[in-house]
């Protein structure tokens, strides 16, 4: 099917965005990498009056470590994250996530910024922010504003960006040098929606957990934050009564739906390995403090 007839709008600059924003309203829609909208289009589940082509502003592709933590721009591609050395050690969650988002041809165009704003609940990077405590910077006709992930994830499909508000980056603060992390997922076949995954990462203090961020995907309405999994490891011991405990936690903040893809106890079962054996894994590169 052909999407519906649109009109089409490619600035250079995010004031002619914003501005388009503000006079069009939710006859717009922002074009990133198009992974999510042009399929949508195509099926006129989505039938925007004008398409904003975000590919021409300047600088949104960039990804650097800058005043204490990550900056990635909205423009910045699965596929840059794939290969980016930045991505390894204690920003390691985010490496391991980027090569396993759908298949090679999505990872060349799509962006995190798009990712996170499509909000699928199914979407690998919204669990990795979780994990990150990440925060995304929106612009808007009132200026800039930095949004906690949590904050930002409000539903299925659904954030807190306003009509008018286009993201400009993502920040993922300096977890410190004994951190790292990890993306475990189970899909049925290469490009397949998650079965269920799991991001965690974990920073260590004097043989203790210091900070533990543990998310899961695609087993709820939106990306889940497992809070319970994290405060019980946060000053503790990593010990494997710990690590069993908080990933029996993880297990048990899940909210799957039997389907095609498994059982709710098949998919809880799923999220407890994940999560035991990602734990274990960011726990034993973070005592070693290895890239």
């Amino acid at each position: 099917m052909y999407p519906a007839r649109f009109e089409y709008t490619a600035p250079t600059t995010l004031e002619e965005v914003i501005a388009t924003l503000v006079e069009r309203g939710d006859e717009a829609k922002i074009l990133a990498g198009g992974q999510s909208l042009i399929p949508l289009m195509k099926l006129r589940f989505a039938t925007p009056g004008v398409i904003v082509d975000l590919n021409g502003v300047a600088g949104l592709d960039a990804m650097e470590e800058r005043e204490g933590g990550l900056r990635i721009g909205a423009l910045v591609r699965h596929k840059a994250c794939e290969k980016s050395e930045l991505l390894r050690g204690r920003y390691r969650v985010l490496g391991d996530a980027a090569p396993q988002i759908s298949d090679p041809i999505v990872r060349n165009r799509g962006t995190v910024g798009g990712s996170l704003a499509h909000a699928d609940p199914q979407g690998d990077w919204g669990a990795v922010m979780l994990a990150a405590r990440a925060s995304v910077v929106a612009q808007g006709p009132d200026g800039e504003r930095t949004i906690p992930i949590d904050d930002f994830l409000e539903g299925p499909f659904t954030t807190t960006l306003a009509p008018d508000e286009v993201i400009t980056e993502v920040r993922v603060p300096d977890p410190g040098a004994r951190s790292s992390g990890t993306y475990l997922k189970l899909e049925r076949k290469v490009g397949d929606y998650a079965t269920a995954a799991v991001a965690v990462q974990v920073s260590l203090d004097n043989g203790h957990v210091g900070e533990a961020g543990i998310a899961l995907t695609a087993v709820g309405p939106t990306n889940l934050r497992a809070k319970a999994a994290e405060d019980a490891l946060r000053g503790a011991e990593p010990t494997d009564a710990a690590i069993v405990e908080a990933a029996r936690l993880a297990a048990e903040a899940a909210q799957p739906q039997s389907d095609i893809r498994g059982t709710v106890e098949y998919k809880r079962s799923v999220v407890r390995v994940f999560a035991e054996r990602g734990l274990r894994k960011a726990i034993a590169v973070a005592k070693t403090g290895e890239e």
